[in-house]
């Protein structure tokens, strides 16, 4: 019986892989979601084939015992709904009994948006007498420039550099590309990077990555982008929690303040779903009641004498 639930937790793999097309990441996400349900059934007694919408519930139970967020509650019921979706599909099971599974209630966080004056903070900080300090510079001004995932500037490649014309190709979430403008100032960066790079000897298969690792002499890892941005932050005493998705989120909010419509920025973000982006419409208010609360003469506390 478990070579049998090996065998399907397979063929969902392969289904996921070729048909939905999604990313690695979530790939790999969505199967360590299965078989973190699998688990719990199995320990429960119950075959996941023959699981009720009461099993499922008490999963979620199980779940919020366990300390673990709404938040990434929700991202795992997504994973399970994928999954008996497939099962319904190619007929192991006759009704899916996550139809009726209620999500859990998640509050909006907004996300931590950095001032220009602060990205330029972070730009400023890099020492270029160091080897890696003029990529780091290009890697930081791109992600903020272009509004990209970090995976995306991992990926991006110098056969996706229309400099020229002002363009980068973009390879997002389930392989779906897009064009992006970018900045003049992103394409001086990269075009003085490019002198730095053309001295290392990158290690075969890796040579068409834009942002390499001088000293591994391979394409950069997401891990090290994450870490070049926190130490800069810690460098300049920057008291926000950030990550280069925080430079997304500031590219998104800029645009959103300096007038672009939302479908723009859509587009810009490679988000399928306009519901995404408005969460940096909800930023924007957020933003508006601060200032109010701030300097409107009904809100502020009275000096004292």
């Amino acid at each position: 019986m478990a070579q049998k639930k090996q065998s399907i937790i397979e063929q969902y793999k392969q289904h996921l892989l070729f048909e939905k097309a999604l990313s690695t990441n979530t790939l790999d996400a969505y199967i360590r979601d299965v078989e973190k349900l699998i688990a719990y059934l199995n320990k429960e007694g119950i075959d996941p084939l023959v699981a009720e919408l009461s099993h499922l519930e008490s999963f979620l139970a199980h779940l919020h015992d366990e300390k673990i967020s709404a938040r990434s509650q929700a991202r795992i019921l997504s994973g399970i709904r994928s999954f008996y979706r497939f099962l319904v599909l190619e007929d192991y099971i006759t009704a899916d009994p996550t139809l009726l599974l209620e999500s859990p209630k998640i509050g909006m966080k907004l996300p931590e948006v950095l001032s220009l004056e602060e990205i330029d903070m972070l730009i400023e900080a890099i020492d270029l007498s160091k080897h890696e300090g003029q990529r780091n510079r290009a890697i930081i001004e791109t992600l903020y420039s272009c509004g990209l995932r970090v995976s995306e500037a991992c990926n991006l490649k110098l056969s996706d550099l229309y400099l020229k014309e002002g363009f980068i190709k973009v390879e997002g979430k389930g392989s779906k590309q897009r064009l992006v403008p970018i900045s003049e100032r992103a394409i001086a960066e990269i075009m003085d990077y490019l002198v730095d790079r053309a001295e290392i000897d990158i290690k075969p298969g890796d040579e068409d990555y834009l942002f390499v690792s001088a000293h591994l002499r391979k394409r950069m890892s997401r891990i090290t982008m994450f870490h070049i941005i926190k130490e800069l932050a810690e460098q300049v005493g920057l008291k926000k929690t950030i990550s280069p998705h925080t430079l997304r989120h500031s590219f998104a909010t800029h645009l959103l303040e300096g007038g672009a419509n939302l479908r723009v920025i859509q587009s810009m973000l490679g988000h399928e779903d306009i519901g995404t982006t408005e969460i940096y419409t909800h930023i924007d208010v957020h933003r508006l009641r601060s200032e109010i609360i701030e300097h409107h003469p009904r809100n502020r506390r009275k000096a004292k004498y």
